[in-house]
């Protein structure tokens, strides 16, 4: 069992390891994955829906928790609950301690210059706004441009229609083309001198769609524009070095990556949160604050990434989300990326070969563009009633817009889409389940 020195007092952090891998290299990361003893590690995963064993497919809603993170959020509770920054005593320090270093391994997880540059949210749409309600208005005013896609979750895109509304600046959206990839030559078409923030999905939480973002980051940054990603679909599947992608912003969230929900993370380079002010004023976000009694008050601001975080957070939160990142780094990002490139094109055989005609699937075909998300429809059968169907069988699959109603709107489905989405739980027998139910639906509604 791993310990974490803190003032000299050995704090309980990294939990015991579990039999995960078959194979280790001399880091300890996985090197072929054991899905059957990964599975021991959730206990939801052992529950039975409607009498039927789950299967669960809603991955890019959320994802499930292993039994590490459960006791690391319990273990804090029972043993290092406290304040942070505030106080002297033991517990605070601890807990401090604890919160910081969650800032440093999601710093190294992501290939950030330091904790500097991590700052900890609620989520994905809590940073994507932070950014533009800071960078937006301190950069932006009337006549200049906004440029979005036509694929984006709503966290990106109404806080750029909202900041273009408000300063008189341009929104542009960049459609998909036929194979449901962005059109980068209409990107580049409406990128200017007038471009001022490129905020674009990693990857589509509809169509699985992975952009390229690094390309995309090189010809905005060719115009001086500031790069934002939506990186709530991506950070939990592959790996990913902010600094090879060249961007200036990343907004994630920890609850998809099997972490617990109301934790998020905004990655910024250091020398723009230096610059730009802070969204939220109070407590811990600031070193000092005087006034007089005329009414004038005036304030110093905390070092980074304090700075960005205002009053009491969710510490508990960053604990649990430093040990689901333990847990995703023993497996390996390229471990997790291969096995849900492996299970995607496995469904997309199995569902092509039993279902044929009667099914129409969204999203590219090459499986080396998209991630482990399919959105479908069954022909002449409305979205939500599929997955009211799949419930019936204990399989969980989300139903409707995906919070991407622009994108469904652009591809005429007036009711939405069935989604199932993958992770590292989910295996090939389950797969099987899910098309032989699909196809017990089908035999049903036609009969």
């Amino acid at each position: 069992m791993s310990t974490l020195t803190v003032n000299s007092y050995d704090i309980i952090y990294i939990f015991p390891k579990t039999t995960l891998p078959l194979q280790c290299n001399n880091s300890g990361v996985i090197m072929s994955l054991n899905i059957k003893e990964i599975r021991k590690d959730f206990p939801i995963l052992s529950r039975k829906i409607r009498g039927k064993r789950l299967v669960y497919f809603d991955n890019a809603a959320t994802s499930q928790k292993p039994i590490q993170v459960i006791n690391a959020i319990k273990r804090f509770y029972e043993e290092f609950n406290a304040n942070i920054h505030r106080g002297l005593h033991t517990l605070s320090q601890e807990s401090s301690e604890l919160y910081e270093t969650a800032h440093d391994i999601v710093a190294e997880f992501i290939n950030a210059s330091g904790r500097e540059e991590v700052v900890f949210v609620r989520n994905t749409s809590e940073a994507l706004n932070l950014v533009a309600m800071t960078l937006g208005f301190h950069t932006l005013s009337k006549g200049d441009e906004i440029i979005i896609s036509i694929m984006e979750h709503h966290s990106n895109i109404l806080p750029w229609s909202n900041l273009a509304k408000r300063v008189g600046a341009k929104l542009k959206i960049i459609d998909i083309t036929p194979n449901y990839m962005l059109n980068m030559e209409m990107l580049e078409e409406a990128l200017s001198e007038k471009t001022k923030i490129v905020a674009i999905t990693h990857m589509s939480n509809v169509l699985g769609t992975i952009n390229d973002i690094k390309r995309i980051s090189k010809i905005a940054h060719e115009y001086d524009a500031f790069v934002v990603v939506d990186g709530a679909q991506s950070v939990p599947h592959m790996p990913i070095d902010v600094k090879d992608l060249g961007i200036d912003f990343l907004a994630f969230s920890g609850h998809k990556m099997l972490g617990p929900t109301g934790i998020g993370v905004l990655y910024a380079k250091k020398e723009i949160l230096e610059d730009i002010p802070p969204f939220l004023l109070g407590g811990d976000m600031i070193r000092e604050v005087h006034c007089d009694l005329e009414g004038n008050c005036w304030a110093k601001w905390n070092d980074l990434p304090w700075k960005f975080e205002a009053g009491t957070p969710n510490i508990v939160g960053g604990v649990g989300l430093a040990e689901a990142i333990k847990y995703l780094k023993r497996i390996g990002m390229n471990n997790v990326r291969n096995h849900e490139m492996d299970l995607t094109g496995y469904a997309l055989q199995r569902l092509n070969e039993e279902i044929g005609d009667q099914i129409i699937i969204y999203g590219p075909k090459e499986i080396e563009v998209r991630g482990g998300i399919i959105a479908f429809n069954l022909v002449n059968m409305d979205p939500h009633v599929v997955a009211l169907y799949l419930d019936e069988y204990g399989i969980a699959v989300r139903s409707g817009f995906h919070c991407a109603q622009p994108l469904h709107e652009r591809l005429n489905l007036k009711n939405g889409s069935v989604r199932a989405s993958f992770y590292i739980y989910n295996t090939h027998d389950e797969i099987d389940y899910f098309v032989n139910a699909l196809k017990e639906i089908l035999r049903k509604q036609n009969s």
